[in-house]
């Protein structure tokens, strides 16, 4: 049998201050997910986008030039499922960078470390990082123009066929003010369940 407690009145008002930043923070990782899913079915719309309008402040107009012509000539692509556990991981490395102001992936096989606390055991997984952008499609457009990035790997990573699940944590950060992790993952186990949340 449950007992059930009441939460006192100091706890209970900390609970619905934290419950609107919660909900953001929940509202703006999807908003980022929708958005790389756009720009995966509509690969052509988003390149037309990109077009119109001038360069980002600090975005090379070479890597944005070269992102609308690979846009161009790139297919569509099914959307990215959301997984729960997927997101969680990602959390964790937001969690763990904010406060301190750290950037990068971790250590060599974190992110399948991370993964695989919460279950996820995925043949092929990557991990794009924004840093300094909060509006989804900022963090987005960043990380499809790849600017500085020369491999292109975050850009490789959005329109790959490898991956089909994706997990999405964006949050504040003490060096760049906002950062967002998004987790991808492909080729799970057959007979893994998927826990989408």
């Amino acid at each position: 049998m449950r007992t059930h407690r009441r939460l006192g009145p100091a706890l209970a008002g900390l609970l619905l201050l934290a419950l609107p930043a919660l909900a953001a923070a929940q509202t703006q990782s999807q908003a980022v997910l929708d958005e790389i899913n756009y720009v995966r079915a509509n690969p052509q719309a988003y390149a037309r986008e990109l077009a119109q309008g001038r360069p980002a402040m600090g975005e090379d107009p070479d890597a944005l030039d070269e992102a609308v012509a690979e846009l161009q000539r790139q297919r569509p692509l099914p959307p990215l499922g959301a997984d729960g556990r997927i997101d969680d991981a990602a959390r964790d490395h937001v969690s763990a960078q904010a406060a301190r102001g750290d950037v990068g992936h971790g250590a060599a096989g974190s992110l399948g470390l991370r993964l695989r606390k919460y279950g996820v055991y995925a043949g092929l997984s990557a991990e794009n990082i924004s840093y300094g952008y909060d509006e989804p499609r900022d963090v987005v457009r960043q990380l499809v123009v790849d600017s500085g990035v020369p491999s292109r790997g975050h850009r490789r990573n959005i329109l790959s066929t490898g991956y089909s699940l994706a997990g999405v944590a964006c949050g504040g950060h003490r060096s760049y003010g906002a950062m967002c992790v998004i987790d991808f993952a492909g080729a799970l186990p057959e007979g893994v369940a998927r826990a989408a949340r």
